[in-house]
């Protein structure tokens, strides 16, 4: 059996889907163009929902579970369908202050496996129809002359570097039009500058697309068409549409700045071939050569004005060796490749527009294959740097540890920090065709991200080392206990973990201070406990806690849920964590051209926190992502020299900014390192940023104010 329905379907039949799944006898299928719900049994069609919970029902031999099977099928036509379940086909959405017996039982029907799988499966489908309808639609609009199973698309990374999220974005819209419409995908290497280019880069590349689960039909380079690219080169000279030139390169760009031509523009096809000869032989006297397209003198697009076509470089190729002493630029190198190689759509940031016309003269000007180009826009992000001089500039100063340094937009910065792919792939994808050039929050990447690992990442505790309090537990266990606990309370598929009960714990400083005398609290996973005694030193800091077990108590009534961990001991040891959080490399939204980066770096942007957390994070292992409840998302980072732990906070989607934490008591803010010399310039004036500049709201020193208010105390957005 089979049921079809719609996601807009109103009302929803909740009860259909819930007693589908649970008794597994009909397959359901969402399909937008239908209206209504059908189930297909035995040749026949039901589409009144009454009867497609009957014959469910009857199938998974549940309809003799109660003698009122048959009332509660009266009731639920009258009633509005939230969900079904063995002998309680429904139930209806009440009021949970007037009806607590009835909120606990539809919280208890909420909670079953099969109606959380239902429940994901609707999830599931209206995440795919908004996909459908918005970007698959919003992308195929854009892609002119695409024909199926002909498409053809290339992403061309020049092996100079690391990856960055706005090189993902590129990568992931090529393969999504190749699967779009069945056709293939290029990953070629743009090794055409040897100055830059390492063999070694290739395989990061590589390793980094598979980070994305991007994986091309074929791999290429194009040093393969250097051969045919030479003889291209020597067609267009002798056609008359490219000259050999030895103007300076500041001569140069400054007459094509102001419309003036070359002195060796109308120079003859033959001194023209000899020159482009001379510049083959690497001599002294070709290096001072290049080749230039004859396109335009003073054309209002300036990338027209006669671009650089070919030039020497003396240093070996990381493939060719010593073979080649001339490259062709990337802008005369990618039309005839793309041309060569078959491919149909030339996807481009629009940063490159006015660099299309270019493209095109040069396929017209070659007599060669046509590519339709489909351009988009580059992502950028604030307080983001996407530029690889600068990016060098920070790992050469010292500045961060590495290309994969969680601080970083590389691939392997986002990854390490916690971005998931599929978070990364939804976000891409949510861009749709759009041409602005906008500087996007990174808020809304962390916010699904946030979708993604909450329903699967396991729960552990932490507790903070500084000023951690010791508490007596009257009525605990004399022995310690361990019991069995689920990792996630919503997902049992998750795992299970041991949890120690001991008659003396552990809680944060920030919680004892919270709490007023003879109150009632909840140990979370335990019960409920009665604040009995508090000891206070001199700074107003508790020492010492004493509570009186009492799990009686309802937790609903307590105001103050804490995590908490065991005493530890020599038999039952904690284990000694380090968690880490990250602000902003640069304290301006947007960098512009004439800015200096060394004038805008944020002084202190790693924090480092010491912790115990309870034994299980040892069966953890690198890049596994948790949650230490209440305290957020953290990615496992491996165990560093000193044994310790590491553990990188993974952003929310909430924090617009991470200032806060340098004044943050037990927090340990760790400064920007001075570059060396060659790297480094006066500070500059003072940053406009506040994102920096909000630390000072809480002082220079590490004084915590301790509020006399008698509310709850609430957990600050922005930590």
């Amino acid at each position: 059996m089979s049921i079809t329905l719609s996601t807009k379907t109103s009302p929803f039949p909740y009860a259909t889907i819930a007693i589908a799944t649970y008794t597994q006898k009909a397959d359901l299928n969402y399909d937008e163009s239908v209206d209504g719900v059908t189930l297909d049994f035995d040749g026949s069609q039901l589409s009144a929902e009454d009867e497609i919970v009957a014959v469910l029902a009857n199938a998974g031999g549940l309809a003799g579970d109660s003698a009122k099977t048959a009332a509660y099928f009266t009731l639920a036509k009258t009633l509005p369908t939230l969900t079904a379940i063995p002998g309680y086909p429904c139930c209806s959405r009440f009021n949970g202050q007037q009806y607590v017996h009835l909120l606990r039982w539809m919280s208890h029907i909420e909670s079953l496996e099969s109606t959380q799988a239902a429940l994901a499966s609707l999830t599931t489908a209206k995440a795919n129809k908004a996909r459908s309808n918005k970007t698959a639609a919003g992308f195929a609009l854009g892609l002119q002359n695409a024909k199926e199973g002909q498409v053809v698309t290339r992403f061309p990374p020049e092996p100079s570097g690391y990856l960055h999220i706005g090189h993902a974005k590129a990568a992931m819209l090529n393969q999504y039009f190749a699967k779009m419409y069945n056709g293939k995908m290029i990953i070629r290497f743009d090794d055409t500058n040897p100055t830059k280019e390492r063999a070694e880069f290739e395989e990061t590349i590589l390793q980094d697309l598979e980070l994305l689960n991007i994986r091309g039909d074929k791999i290429s380079h194009t040093s393969d068409y250097f051969d045919q690219i030479y003889e291209l080169a020597i067609q267009i000279i002798k056609s008359g549409k490219a000259y050999a030139d030895d103007t300076e390169q500041a001569q140069m760009r400054e007459e094509r700045g102001q419309g003036i031509a070359s002195a060796h523009r109308d120079d003859s096809v033959e001194d023209n071939l000899r020159h482009f000869e001379e510049m083959k032989t690497g001599s002294p006297e070709g290096v001072r050569w290049c080749v230039r397209a004859k396109i335009s003198v003073d054309s209002q697009n300036k990338a027209l004005r006669d671009p650089v076509i070919y030039r020497c470089n003396l240093i070996p190729h990381h493939r060719t060796g010593d073979a080649w002493k001339i490259y062709p630029t990337y802008d005369f190198a990618c039309p005839i490749v793309d041309s060569l190689e078959g491919v149909t759509h030339a996807l481009r940031t629009n940063e490159y527009r006015e660099r299309n016309a270019q493209y095109q003269w040069m396929i017209k000007a070659l007599g060669i294959r046509g590519v339709d180009i489909w351009d988009f826009s580059r992502l950028n992000f604030i307080y983001t740097l996407l530029s690889k001089r600068k990016l060098h500039w920070f790992v050469d100063s010292g500045i961060v540890k590495g290309w994969d340094d969680p601080r970083f937009p590389t691939i392997r910065g986002i990854r390490r920090r916690g971005l998931t792919v599929d978070a990364l792939s939804q976000f891409m994808l949510a861009q749709g065709p759009s041409q602005a050039i906008v500087s996007l929050e990174w808020d809304s990447i962390w916010a699904i991200n946030k979708k993604v690992i909450d329903p699967v990442a396991p729960r552990f505790w932490a507790i903070v080392k500084e000023k951690s309090v010791s508490v007596t537990i009257n009525g605990g266990p004399p022995a310690p206990e361990v019991k069995t606990l689920p990792l996630h309370k919503k997902n049992p598929d998750v795992g299970e973990k041991k949890t120690l009960y001991t008659s003396t714990i552990l809680v944060e400083q920030e919680d004892a201070v919270s709490f007023e005398d003879q109150e009632e609290i909840t140990l979370m996973d335990w019960g409920n406990a009665i604040v009995r005694s508090k000891t206070t030193g001199p700074s107003g800091d508790v020492t010492s806690l004493t509570m009186d077990l009492h799990l009686e108590g309802d937790f609903r009534k307590t105001k103050k849920k804490i995590t908490w961990l065991a005493q530890p001991s020599k038999d039952y040891p904690l284990v000694d964590v380090t968690l880490l959080d990250y602000d902003y490399l640069i304290t301006k939204k947007k960098l512009e051209e004439t800015d200096d980066v060394k004038d805008f770096v944020t002084p202190v942007s790693e924090f480092r926190e010491e912790a115990f957390a309870d034994a299980n994070v040892n069966t953890l292992t690198k890049g596994d992502i948790i949650q230490f409840e209440r305290k957020g998302y953290f990615i496992f980072d491996g165990t560093a020299e000193d044994g310790k732990l590491e553990f990188i906070r993974i952003p929310d989607g909430r924090a617009a900014n991470l200032a806060s934490k340098a004044g943050k008591p037990g927090v340990v803010a760790v400064e920007a390192p001075v570059p060396t010399s060659g790297a480094t310039a006066d500070a500059g004036p003072p940053s406009s940023s506040t994102m920096y500049e909000m630390e000072k709201i809480y002082g220079e020193g590490s004084l915590k104010p301790v509020s006399t208010t008698k509310m709850y105390t609430l957990s600050n957005v922005y930590e």
